[in-house]
C-alpha cells in the first residue's frame, strides 16, 4: 500500500509541477498553490478513473450487454457528468463555494475545544495499522452512504431532485454521475461532515472516494454480470444494483406506487440484508422511472434540461 502511494504521490507532484502550477501561475491564483496541489490529486484519479472505465469496464459492455444501447445522445449526456466529476470540475466547484465554510465552521468548534474522535485509535496497534483503518472508514462511510440513499428515495422532496439519475433507461458505465448538482452537493456535505467528525486522513478519503466511484461505475454497466450466490452478498454486483434502477421496483415499495424500493448498498449489501431492503432475483429487467415510462413525464434530454427540471420539480412546477 505505502508503494502505491509513493508512486501516485510521484505522479501527483510531477503532473502539478508541469502543468497545474504553471497555470495557476499565469492566472495569478499563486496564492492558492497548495489547494491546486490538492486538487491535482482529484484530477489524478478521476484520469486513472477514466482509463480504467475505457480499457476495462467498456469491453465488458460490449461483450456482455443487457440491452442495446439505441439512444447514444443520452448516453453523451452521461458522459458529461461523468468529466464534470470525474475531473474535478465539481470538487473546484465545491471549493470556491463550501469548503472555506466547512473550514471555518471546523476552525471554530477546535477552538472552542471540540476534538475530533480518531476511529482508528480505537484499539492501538491494530485500528491504527493502514489497511485496517482505511476498510474501516470504508465501511463507516458506506453505512452513512446507505442511509442517504434511502432517505433519497424516501424524502418526497429529495426525491424530486435524485429521480433524475433513475430516468435513464439506457444504464451504461457512464451512468453513476447523472445526477443533478444539488442533490449531489447534499450528499457531499453529510459526507465532509462525517469525514471530519471521525477523522479520516484526507489521503485515506480520496482513496475510499475513488475506490467508490469506480465500483460504483462498474454497478451501472450495461453488462449481464452477477458474483454468484455468495458473492452478491458481500459486495453489490452490476445485477444487483441494476434491479434498483428497475421500473416500479427499485424505486418503489412493494410494488405499489409509493416511494421507497430496494438494493440501497452503495459498495456492501450487507446493509440492505439486515434492514430488509435486500432482493438478491437474478433478474436484469428495464430501468426508468414508472411515471416517466406509463405516463411520458419528461426529465430532460440534455444537461442543462436536466438541471432546470430538477429544480422545477423540487417546487412542484413540473
Amino acid at each position: 500500500m505505502q508503494w502505491l502511494a509513493d508512486v501516485f504521490s510521484d505522479w501527483q507532484g510531477s503532473l502539478f509541477e508541469l502543468v497545474l502550477q504553471p497555470l495557476m501561475f499565469h492566472m495569478g491564483l499563486g496564492n492558492l498553490l497548495p489547494e491546486g496541489y490538492n486538487a491535482t490529486g482529484w484530477l489524478l484519479v478521476g484520469l486513472i478513473q477514466l482509463v480504467v472505465l475505457v480499457a476495462v469496464i467498456g469491453p465488458l459492455e460490449y461483450g456482455w450487454p443487457v440491452q442495446a444501447v439505441t439512444d447514444r445522445k443520452a448516453v453523451r449526456v452521461d458522459m458529461l457528468y461523468t468529466l464534470i466529476h470525474r475531473l474535478g470540475l465539481f470538487r473546484v466547484g465545491m471549493f470556491f463555494t463550501l469548503d472555506t465554510l466547512f473550514d471555518r465552521g471546523f476552525g471554530a468548534l477546535r477552538v472552542a475545544g471540540w476534538q475530533t474522535f480518531q476511529l482508528d485509535a480505537v484499539w492501538p496497534g491494530v485500528t491504527d495499522v493502514a489497511w485496517v483503518s482505511l476498510l474501516i472508514y470504508l465501511v463507516v462511510l458506506d453505512f452513512v452512504d446507505y442511509w442517504i440513499h434511502r432517505a433519497q428515495h424516501q424524502w418526497t422532496w429529495w426525491w424530486q431532485l435524485h429521480a433524475l439519475h433513475h430516468a435513464q433507461t439506457q444504464l451504461t458505465m457512464w451512468s453513476d454521475n447523472r445526477n443533478h448538482l444539488l442533490d449531489d452537493v447534499l450528499r457531499a456535505v453529510i459526507f465532509v461532515v462525517v469525514a471530519q467528525a471521525i477523522g479520516i486522513a484526507p489521503g485515506q478519503f480520496v482513496a475510499i472516494v475513488a475506490f467508490t466511484q469506480i465500483s460504483e461505475s462498474f454497478q451501472h454497466a450495461n453488462v449481464r454480470i452477477w458474483f454468484g450466490q455468495v458473492g452478491e452478498r458481500l459486495w453489490v454486483s452490476p445485477r444487483f444494483h441494476r434491479l434498483h434502477h428497475a421500473v416500479g421496483l427499485g424505486h418503489e415499495s412493494m410494488g405499489k406506487h409509493t416511494l421507497g424500493g430496494h438494493n440501497f448498498g452503495v459498495l456492501l449489501p450487507w446493509w440492505d440484508m439486515l434492514w430488509g431492503t435486500a432482493n438478491f432475483e437474478r433478474r436484469f429487467d428495464p430501468t426508468g422511472v414508472r411515471d416517466q415510462v406509463e405516463q411520458g413525464r419528461d426529465y430532460g434530454q440534455g444537461f442543462w434540461a436536466q438541471q432546470k427540471l430538477g429544480l422545477m420539480r423540487l417546487v412542484g412546477r413540473a
